[in-house]
C-alpha cells in the first residue's frame, strides 16, 4: 500500500495507529506529544505510559489510543541531534522501523507520523525526512500497510539549496503562467503529434514543456486538510541516499526504440502499453508499483482491464517507475489522453526529474509538496 504525505493535524487523522514522539521515561512532552495526550486523554494516556514505564532510545511501545480516533497510539523514542557524530541518523532509521515493525504486530493496516526528532530534538528537517522515507520506503517494499506523513505546512521540508536553486531556474526556463491558448505558433509544442521521434526530441530539447489540453489535467489541489486523511492528496516512496540504506539498484535497461517497435504498437492502449514495458524491462509487476507508490489492488485493476482509464498522475507515477525517457513518457502520457503542458507548474517540475533521470518518487513528491502542486502515486 503507498505512502502519503498529508498536511493534517496528527490528532485529528484517522489511522489504526498514531505514532507520538515520547521521550525514554514515556511522560508527557511538549508540541506533537502534549497534543496527543490532551486529546487522547492526558489521565488514561498517562495512567497506560506509567504502567510501562520506560522505552530505550530507537525503541517504541503501544498503548490503546483512548480519545484518538485510532486503535493504538505508538510511543517512539527518536534521537536528540549531536551534529550527526552520535549516529542519530541510524537511531532515528531504527525509531521508524521499530514503529512499523510493532504497527504490524498489531495487525494495523494503516499508520500515522509526525516527522520524529525534528522539533525540539533539533534533527535538520532535510535529515529527518530522508531517514524517515528511508525507512518507510524500505518497509514498504517487503510489507503492505498504508503510511502516512502528517505536516503542519509546506515549511516543515526542507531540501537542499542546490537541488532548490536547480529546479527554480528551471521553471524559469519553462513555465509559462498564461494559458497555452494566448502563445505564438513557435512558443507551443504539439506533444509530438505528427513529428518524428527525432523532430519531437529535438524540439523538446532545452525546453521539455508539451502542450496538453488542461480540463484533462485531474490535478485537483487537495492540501487545505480540515478533519478528513481521506481528503488529502498523496505521496509516496523512498529517499533512500545515505548509507544505512540499502544498496541502490543499478539503473535498469531500457531498451532501444525502433521505428518498427514504435509502428507496431500504434493501436495499443495505455494498459497494454504498461504491460509491454514492464515486460520488455523484466521487471516484477510487484517492483513496479510499489516504486510508483500504487496500490497493489489498484494495479491489478489496471492488468486486468485494457480499456483502464487512469488519471494523470497515475500515468506520471508509472513513468518514473519504470524510469521512462521523456520521449516515452509522452506517448504513455498520450496512450491515456493527456500531455505535458508548459502553464502547468507541476508538469514543469516532472520534466525536470526525467531530463536530469531522477527517478526517486519519494524526492519528487518533496519538492511537489513544497510547490504547493499535486503528488505521485495513490
Amino acid at each position: 500500500m503507498p505512502f502519503l504525505m498529508v498536511r493534517n493535524d496528527i490528532t485529528k487523522m484517522t489511522a489504526d495507529a498514531i505514532v507520538n514522539t515520547a521521550n525514554q521515561n514515556l511522560h508527557q512532552g511538549s508540541g506533537t506529544s502534549k497534543a496527543i495526550y490532551m486529546a487522547a486523554g492526558e489521565k488514561e494516556l498517562n495512567a497506560a505510559c506509567g504502567k510501562i514505564g520506560h522505552c530505550d532510545l530507537g525503541k517504541a511501545v503501544i498503548t490503546e489510543a483512548f480519545g484518538l480516533n485510532a486503535k493504538y497510539i505508538i510511543h517512539a523514542v527518536g534521537p536528540v541531534w549531536d551534529h550527526g557524530v552520535s549516529g542519530e541518523e541510524a537511531l532515528l532509521y531504527n525509531t521508524y522501523m521499530e514503529s512499523l515493525k510493532l504497527a504490524a504486530e498489531y495487525k494495523c493496516e494503516s499508520i500515522a507520523f509526525p516527522l520524529i526528532s525534528s522539533g525540539n530534538y533539533g534533527f535538520p528537517k532535510d535529515k529527518a525526512m530522508k531517514v524517515a522515507l528511508s525507512a518507510i520506503s524500505d518497509f514498504l517494499m517487503e510489507q503492505e500497510m498504508l503510511v502516512y506523513m502528517v505536516l503542519y505546512d509546506r515549511d516543515s521540508l526542507a531540501i537542499s539549496q542546490k537541488l532548490f536553486h536547480s529546479i527554480e531556474e528551471y521553471i524559469d526556463d519553462n513555465y509559462v503562467e498564461e494559458n497555452n491558448e494566448n502563445l505564438d505558433e513557435d512558443e507551443r509544442y504539439s506533444c509530438g503529434r505528427g513529428q518524428s521521434p527525432e523532430e519531437r526530441r529535438r524540439r523538446l530539447g532545452n525546453n521539455t514543456s508539451v502542450e496538453f489540453n488542461a480540463a484533462q489535467s485531474n490535478m485537483d489541489i487537495c492540501f487545505e486538510v480540515e478533519n478528513k486523511y481521506e481528503d488529502t492528496e498523496e505521496i509516496v516512496r523512498n529517499i533512500s541516499m545515505m548509507s544505512i540504506s540499502p544498496p541502490v539498484p543499478a539503473p535498469m535497461q531500457v531498451p532501444k526504440r525502433s521505428l518498427e517497435n514504435m509502428v507496431e504498437n500504434l493501436d495499443e492502449t495505455f494498459t497494454e502499453m504498461l504491460l509491454r514495458l514492464i515486460d520488455e524491462r523484466s521487471l516484477k509487476d510487484s517492483y513496479v508499483y510499489k516504486k510508483a507508490n500504487v496500490d497493489r489492488r489498484h494495479f491489478s485493476k489496471i492488468r486486468n482491464d485494457k480499456e483502464y482509464a487512469p488519471n494523470k498522475k497515475t500515468v506520471i507515477a508509472f513513468a518514473i517507475a519504470l524510469e521512462l525517457t521523456l520521449d516515452e513518457a509522452v506517448d504513455l502520457l498520450r496512450k491515456a489522453g493527456f500531455a505535458f503542458s508548459s502553464s502547468s507548474k507541476f508538469d514543469v517540475i516532472i520534466c525536470y526529474f526525467i531530463e536530469n533521470r531522477e527517478f526517486n518518487i519519494f524526492e519528487i513528491n518533496e519538492v511537489l509538496f513544497i510547490y504547493g502542486q499535486p503528488l505521485l502515486g495513490e
